[in-house]
């Protein structure tokens, strides 16, 4: 008796597989190929993974002359299958179908709406702690930060005329501090350690970007999960420590957990249990500090090859702060060529270089019929460098662009696009704005010799081999 049960639980789970990941994907792919969108064929089991892993090697495998046109390399999938099958079309990832979407109108339609129930409860108890006002009570941290790093600038410096500066390091610290402060107050020291733990699951995460997707695996016991287990459980106690110091000591703090915590930010229901503040916590860590120190890091080497532009900011930046007189929130609107530089930058080099959705429902966008389940794609560098929305200067830097805001919205999206748009936007561009003002009110700089152009896509477009500049002290 006991082996015919075997035999039909053995019958059942094998159905279960020709229907999952067989039968199911086979008919999505016909679904869409029947509304005219094409892509690479479904391979069972682990989709197109293996092709997108491959690419990617291949991109990395070589720098790029200095110039913006980086789409091949941070999203070669997405080139090639493009070329191949129309900017819209269909792929997988593992069993899962994704939708890749590049035209404004369909990114406008088809993403804003996207949201669940407890995503969007999640929104109304955080928002509040986004607000400008709160991030302008941040400024004057901010400040203190930044001027330490130029305080070290100059000692290291000292007699010489100029020295090499790799950016994208000196400012993945500068960010960590700051954003320490800002989330933790006195107990900054102690997000340190978190940013130690999300750099090693970062390049977890790159080596399993690097591997063929397989359903199931991340939850096999093998060295590589293991790690990752074991990392997220010491993220996730450094934050119940910090949450119990921070319940003791700073009720009344301006900081972002105390803020989080506070009982009084949800007034529409139950605040966030003690779980879901840790995970907002991280989120805020690893996106703040990413975003803003990648953002910085390509403004730099940005306006170290244009140096006009270079000029421009300076000249805006002693005219809005004279003499010793350093950024304060009330200065920062009047920043504007400096505002217009980081949304070039951010055009350029996008934070995330994608933006992914889930549709929990059938929906129709334009005139697609897209089933429950499915993925949004879309591939943040693929629009903004498209030549049909911003010209056939769309490769090359220059910041008069945003004299005027971008009029289609879905057209430009560096911190995401509709009811999911990031919410620590205003802290991003205020941060950037300080940091960039100050460093090019004291030191000028140029492309370093050593310097190689590999913009990579690692959860985040970084400089593959760094960010080295040569810096010069200003002496007015």
């Amino acid at each position: 008796m006991a082996f015919f049960f075997v035999i039909i639980l053995l019958t059942l789970a094998s159905l279960k597989f020709v229907y999952s990941i067989i039968w199911v994907p086979w008919r999505i792919q016909q679904f869409f190929r029947k509304q005219g969108v094409k892509g690479p064929n479904y391979r069972p089991f682990y989709g197109n993974t293996a092709d997108m892993i491959r690419m990617t090697k291949e991109a990395q495998s070589k720098s790029i002359p200095f110039n913006h046109d980086i789409v091949h390399r941070v999203s070669p999938d997405y080139y090639q299958w493009s070329a191949k099958y129309g900017e819209t079309f269909l792929c997988w990832f593992g069993a899962k179908p994704r939708l890749v979407l590049v035209d404004p109108d369909m990114i406008k339609e088809g993403l804003p709406g996207l949201m669940g129930h407890k995503w969007a409860a999640h929104r109304k108890i955080i928002t509040p702690a986004f607000s400008m006002e709160k991030v302008k009570a941040w400024v004057p941290g901010m400040v203190f930060s930044v001027k330490k790093m130029l305080d070290n600038w100059e000692e290291q410096i000292g007699e010489r005329d100029e020295f090499e500066v790799e950016v994208h390091e000196e400012f993945h610290d500068l960010s960590a501090e700051i954003l320490s402060k800002t989330a933790l107050g006195s107990n900054f020291e102690e997000g340190r350690r978190i940013f130690d733990v999300q750099q090693q699951q970062e390049i977890l995460t790159h080596q399993a970007m690097h591997n063929v997707y397989i359903p199931g695996f991340r939850f096999l016991p093998n060295k590589m999960n293991i790690l990752r287990w074991r990392l997220e459980k010491e993220t996730r106690e450094i934050m119940r420590r910090i949450i119990e110091i921070n319940r003791r000591t700073s009720e009344n703090s301006m900081n972002f957990l105390s803020m989080l915590m506070s009982g009084n930010m949800n007034k529409h229901g139950p605040g966030l249990e003690i779980e879901e503040v840790i995970d907002e916590c991280k989120t805020f860590f690893y996106g703040g500090k990413e975003a803003t120190a990648n953002a910085l890091t390509w403004a730099v080497l940005l306006l170290a090859q244009h140096q006009e532009w270079q000029n421009k900011a300076r000249e805006e930046v002693l005219r809005v702060c004279k003499g010793n007189e350093l950024p304060s929130a009330e200065k920062l609107p009047e920043l504007k060529i400096v505002d217009m530089i980081i949304k070039e930058t951010l055009r350029l080099y996008a934070p995330d270089n994608s933006i992914s959705r889930r549709t929990l429902k059938n929906v129709k966008v334009g005139s697609l019929n897209i089933p429950a389940e499915t993925e949004f794609y879309i591939p943040q560098a693929a629009v903004h460098h498209d030549t049909k929305i911003w010209g056939l200067d769309a490769n090359q830097f220059n910041p008069a662009r945003f004299v005027e805001p971008p009029k289609h919205m879905g057209a430009y999206f560096p911190f995401g696009i509709g009811s999911r748009i990031c919410i620590g936007r205003n802290l991003a561009m205020v941060e950037a704005k300080i940091v960039l003002a100050m460093i090019i009110k004291q030191f000028s700089f140029v492309v370093s010799p050593s310097y190689v152009h590999a913009p990579m896509m690692l959860v985040t477009v970084k400089p593959q081999y760094g960010a080295q500049v040569l810096v010069r002290r200003i002496n007015y």
